[in-house]
């Protein structure tokens, strides 16, 4: 098999990945850096969530820098860009997983980080890219946003704690305006739904 250093978010976010990878003949180790997360409680319970399936899988976790005051000087003032931010946040991640796939003898680098449909697909592979070719490394792209729905049904039967945004204070608030949305969208289709209903009723009496 084939040694590569895959860097992980999480623990739901690696479920599938590391299957198809397996399944395709690498032997995965996985790499923890994400200074984004916060607050501090929210990255140790998603660290030790990732170190507990880890250690039931028998898979290397290798827990590398997690520089948080960088993070706040390099990432945070673009915080109202999503597009200039997150790809400053991979940026630091990926090259921090990088750095440790070099040491460490790794020839092949991947990420979990665009596991999610709701992540930049497109600009965290580019940001990959770049950073694997700098290392003299092969970076594993792989398109893993189809099988988000059965690593979602798996990390709940797993009983794994699932967060309910990316990492980072942005996303938080960002992801708290979305549920906001929903929620009043839900709410007007009841009422558009029961007007309906009592238009319909009105109509037959």
């Amino acid at each position: 098999m084939t040694r590569l250093l895959l860097h992980a978010c999480c623990a739901p976010c690696s479920l599938e990945p590391v299957r198809l990878l397996m399944e395709e003949g690498f032997e995965p180790t996985i790499c923890w850096s994400n200074p984004n997360i916060q607050p501090l409680a929210e990255h140790d319970r998603r660290l030790h969530e990732l170190r507990v399936w880890t250690r039931k899988r028998g898979i290397r976790l290798i827990e590398a820098g997690d520089d948080r005051a960088r993070w706040d000087r390099a990432v945070a003032p673009l915080g109202a860009d999503r597009e200039r931010r997150c790809r400053a946040c991979y940026g630091m991640r990926l090259a921090e997983a990088c750095r440790v796939a070099q040491e460490e003898g790794f020839t092949h680098i991947a990420t979990t980080l665009a596991v999610s449909p709701y992540q930049l697909f497109d600009t965290c592979n580019e940001v990959l890219e770049a950073l694997a070719a700098a290392h003299g490394l092969i970076p594993v792209i792989r398109d893993f946003r189809p099988w988000y729905p059965e690593a979602t049904r798996h990390s709940r039967e797993l009983g794994m704690y699932r967060q309910k945004y990316c990492g980072c204070r942005f996303s938080a608030a960002e992801a708290a305006m979305d549920r906001a949305r929903l929620r009043d969208e839900r709410k007007a289709e009841k009422e558009r739904s029961k007007a309906e209903r009592s238009e319909g009723q009105a109509a037959l009496s």
